[in-house]
């Protein structure tokens, strides 16, 4: 009798400690689906925050783009103060409008992102065609070239020193006038030396097109830059205000700053940036990057003037649109090992 209450008890016991498990573990699992629904309402919040975020951005941008594209058709047959200011509205506010997609780049998908840098691209390109057509600008080079030939017929009738004369067929005016008329920069030149200063490129568009074996500087910050056609040139640049355009550029090196960088069809060059969006390639390869370190004594001033922050340099974060492979890096570009790096750049 006394064995039957013993085991009585033991099995009462048993039973006390498994109901005991059994409620710890229904508690866990309770636990753990309440934890479970707060994780999927909170990712749905946050997926529904960037919806949110994603189409206010989409709205913003559609409007502030229409709101430019009317400013520059209102140019056609408009006084030039009228065009003037309008153009000068019309800059603002794509400056503006390049930020703001700047700014929103964390929460928009590659598609919308693509999308409105595209145009965000072709907006820059109709203001630069605007700017030439309604305000076109007078041709120094062809005033160049004149100015040469009546010094040249006044050399012929008074004789100049050996020297001045020599001066006067190869100085620096000889390099600027290959530049084309309506544009700021240079074109098809070959194994030379070409400089620009803050007073020929500030705010302007500059555009370097069939260039061979040259080196170039540019000093001061431009509105934008256009690199197409280069080939083993090295070019050097003070902080662009809004976008780098490269297309076609081979076996050279670019150190410049800018808001953003777009690069075509370029192979086996080396970038040396600052950047304060992100980088894209498409169509490239054998391309390598490395932070901008190029110096000269007004850097600082103008980068003051194109309003980049100096602190902020995404030089590691490039998009490239042919290599979709998530999480696997695109073998189209590099980082520059920093003992590769181009430290002397007066060489």
């Amino acid at each position: 009798m006394a064995a039957v209450i013993e085991g009585n008890e033991e099995s009462g016991f048993s039973g006390e400690s498994g109901a005991a498990r059994i409620q710890e573990r229904l508690q866990k699992r309770h636990q753990a689906r309440i934890e479970d629904a707060e994780r999927r309402k909170e990712a749905k919040e946050s997926h529904s925050v960037a919806e949110e975020k994603s189409e206010y951005f989409s709205i913003a941008f559609n409007r502030e783009r229409a709101c430019i594209e009317e400013l520059l058709s209102s140019c056609s047959g408009a006084e030039r103060a009228v065009v003037t200011e309008k153009l000068e509205e019309a800059t603002t506010k794509t400056l503006q409008l390049q930020k703001f997609l700047n700014d929103s780049m964390q929460f928009l998908t590659q598609y919308e992102l693509r999308q409105a840098q595209a145009a965000l691209q072709k907006l820059q390109t109709s203001l630069s065609e605007t700017k030439e057509e309604a305000l076109p600008r007078k041709k120094f080079a062809f005033r160049t070239r004149t100015k040469a030939t009546d010094k040249a017929s006044a050399q012929d009738a008074h004789p100049l020193p050996r020297d001045e004369g020599t001066a006067a067929e190869t100085g620096r005016t000889k390099v600027d006038g290959a530049a084309p008329a309506e544009q700021c920069g240079f074109s098809n030149m070959t194994s030379e030396f070409l400089t620009k200063t803050a007073e020929e490129i500030q705010k302007r568009d500059v555009l370097l097109t069939h260039l061979t074996n040259c080196k170039v500087h540019l000093f001061g910050s431009p509105s934008t830059l256009h690199l197409k056609h280069i080939d083993s040139c090295e070019i050097l640049c003070g902080p662009v205000s809004s976008s780098v355009f490269v297309d076609n550029c081979r076996n050279s090196v670019l150190a410049f700053p800018c808001q953003q960088l777009r690069t075509h069809n370029t192979t086996d060059t080396q970038v040396y940036l600052h950047v304060t969006s992100r980088a894209i390639i498409e169509d490239c390869h054998g391309v390598s990057f490395a932070p901008f370190t190029w110096s000269y004594p007004t850097l600082e001033e103008d980068f003051t003037v194109s309003g980049l922050d100096r602190a902020r340099n995404n030089w590691t974060q490039v998009d490239d649109f042919n290599w979709l492979a998530a999480g696997t890096p695109s073998p189209n570009w590099t980082v520059i090992p920093e003992a590769d790096r181009k430290a002397n750049w007066d060489s």
